[in-house]
């Protein structure tokens, strides 16, 4: 191989791995990632972003911080207030996947949230809580 041709490959190899880094569902790179001392969140709302008066299906893939492993029959909540006194909260119901949760919120008016998530392995353990802020955008016309 030429001495010419190696920079070329060094710097295509190292863009393939930075794509492939990159890589994921555009709902991986969306999500959400947040710490508690066990536990591990990866949080994705759908729609992106989430509008008033219209359905947000959170999914919430939860593992062990220390072993990565997903976290099987925990149980767990989400919920959301605005500062005028407007919330909504759900509980978690099992996915498909393995440490998979879902829930779904209704915001019934636009602007800015304050979200928490509660969750604990089972109901020995002591529940543990992320909060975050999340913008709401106004209702869409025609959303049912």
């Amino acid at each position: 191989m030429s001495l010419h041709r190696r920079p070329v490959l060094l710097l295509l190899a190292a863009v393939a791995l930075f794509a492939g880094c990159a890589g994921g569902s555009p709902e991986d790179r969306l999500a959400l990632r947040m710490f508690t001392d066990h536990y591990t969140f990866r949080i994705s709302p759908t729609p992106v972003p989430p509008h008033a008066r219209e359905k947000t299906r959170y999914k919430v893939v939860v593992r062990d911080k220390e072993s990565g492993q997903p976290i099987e029959g925990g149980e767990g909540i989400i919920y959301a207030n605005t500062r005028d006194g407007a919330s909504t909260w759900d509980t978690f119901v099992p996915g498909q996947e393995l440490g998979t949760y879902y829930a779904t919120l209704n915001f019934v008016v636009s602007g800015e949230w304050a979200m928490g998530l509660r969750f604990r392995r089972d109901s020995t353990q002591r529940l543990e809580q992320v909060d975050w802020m999340q913008e709401v955008l106004a209702e869409r016309a025609g959303i049912p």
